[in-house]
């Protein structure tokens, strides 16, 4: 079996923060079943909104000169992508949103070949224990919907409630979800297991 290559994206601010916690985990459990793993933080890095200059239907590239430069070829190598956000008014906070946005750059004659066939994890912490009255569905049904577009399949999902930073680590259950979810990214040929997740 082909050693899989995976990038995992975190939005977080917070040092010890929960989706990054468990975002490590899920690299931790492919690290362990033979996969390679890179991590990336969106906080630290200066990452512009888009623009909409459209420049890059005429590019393949985008021309804001930022560390989204970096991470188009990063995105392009990877085999496996793991997505973790904490939920922020409602949806994915927006150091994540920014990134998404940034995906643009991929369209027009490309037509998101750069992301078609991607394999896809996502991780979502939140404060209130509900999925629906957190806003974490929102984020949910945005990934969801933004990788069907590009053609890019989500093998699964780990989210649960956690507030205070480094909460996640005692939730033995959720960390042991984010485990096995590392493992089944690390396989060539992975499974949907989105089945069991909350619907809008």
């Amino acid at each position: 079996m082909r050693e899989q290559k995976i990038l995992v994206v975190m939005a977080s601010p917070r040092k010890q923060s929960n989706s990054s916690i468990l975002a490590k985990q899920v690299g931790a459990g492919a690290e362990a079943s033979g996969a390679s793993v890179e991590y990336v933080s969106l906080h630290n890095l200066d990452i512009r909104p888009c623009n909409g200059c459209a420049a890059c239907r005429n590019g393949p590239r985008c021309v804001i000169e930022d560390d989204m430069q970096s991470l188009y070829p990063r995105l392009q190598a990877c085999d496996v992508l793991v997505m973790a956000s904490p939920v922020y008014w409602f949806t994915m906070a927006a150091q994540m949103k920014a990134f998404v946005d940034r995906w643009y750059a991929f369209g027009g004659d490309q037509a998101y070949a750069a992301l078609a066939g991607k394999r896809i994890g996502i991780v979502l912490t939140y404060g209130d224990p509900d999925p629906f009255s957190s806003g974490a569905v929102n984020a949910l049904r945005t990934f969801q919907d933004s990788f069907r577009y590009v053609g890019a399949t989500i093998v699964g999902m780990v989210y649960g409630s956690a507030d205070e930073e480094g909460e996640a680590r005692n939730d033995q259950a959720l960390m042991e979800k984010a485990t096995q979810l590392g493992k089944q990214l690390a396989l060539e040929d992975s499974p949907d297991l989105t089945k069991t997740a909350p619907h809008s």
